[in-house]
């Protein structure tokens, strides 16, 4: 995953800074949300390794499933999809259309058909959302612990990874019980392990190294 995430990271950081500089993050972070979900489909996937089916034909493809998913002004699964999202919650009605695709949007998912590259889409949306996120002084980070945090312990958490990151961080929690004791934080592609799981796994690598 660490080797898709660093593939995918310079076709991430030219559709953000595009989408950034032009005032459209909002469309190209929809576009990239709905073609996570399409190139994730074991039929778009055996229809990527087809040598047969040109890579014009494969980048044409995924705008043509988008395009008629959220311009209809029917309610479409994948168009349901991007409704529920927090970028639309509360602004928008299954029967209203939703734009297009626009060219610069083609022009780009070409090029990553070009580079043999439409299967890191769904990387470079996560990375995509990550340069929003800094953009905008917020960060998500994702903390595992063994049992619940505390008000205490979230807070101390939070704290440091602020004066850390020198940004606004938003705290999604999760409970593993097999971590023993102590969490793991995961921002972007990056993990901090402090389980002590993850410590006696480190121990064990020491030992039999």
């Amino acid at each position: 995953m660490a080797e898709l995430s660093t593939l995918a990271r310079p076709y991430a950081k030219a559709a953000f800074d595009y989408a950034h500089e032009n005032s459209v993050i909002g469309e190209w972070e929809d576009f990239l949300f709905i073609a996570s979900s399409v190139v994730g489909d074991s039929a778009f996937v055996q229809m990527l390794e087809n040598p047969a089916i040109t890579a014009e034909q494969k980048a044409d493809m995924l705008v043509s499933i988008y395009d008629e998913q959220v311009t209809s002004t029917e309610e479409t699964p994948l168009k349901s999809l991007l409704l529920s999202t927090q970028n639309h919650k509360d602004e928008a009605q299954s029967n209203q259309a939703l734009p297009a695709a626009t060219p610069q949007i083609k022009n780009f998912v070409h090029q990553l058909a070009e580079q043999e590259r439409l299967s890191l889409i769904p990387q470079v949306y996560e990375q995509f959302r990550l340069h929003r996120a800094q953009a905008l002084k917020q960060v998500n980070a994702y903390v595992t612990s063994a049992y619940p945090l505390s008000e205490t312990q979230r807070v101390m958490i939070q704290k440091r990874l602020e004066e850390s990151l020198k940004a606004s961080v938003i705290i999604h929690e999760d409970v593993d019980p097999s971590l023993l004791a102590g969490a793991t934080v995961k921002i972007g592609d990056k993990l901090v392990d402090d389980s002590v799981r993850g410590k006696l796994k480190q121990l064990k690598t020491q030992l039999t190294a």
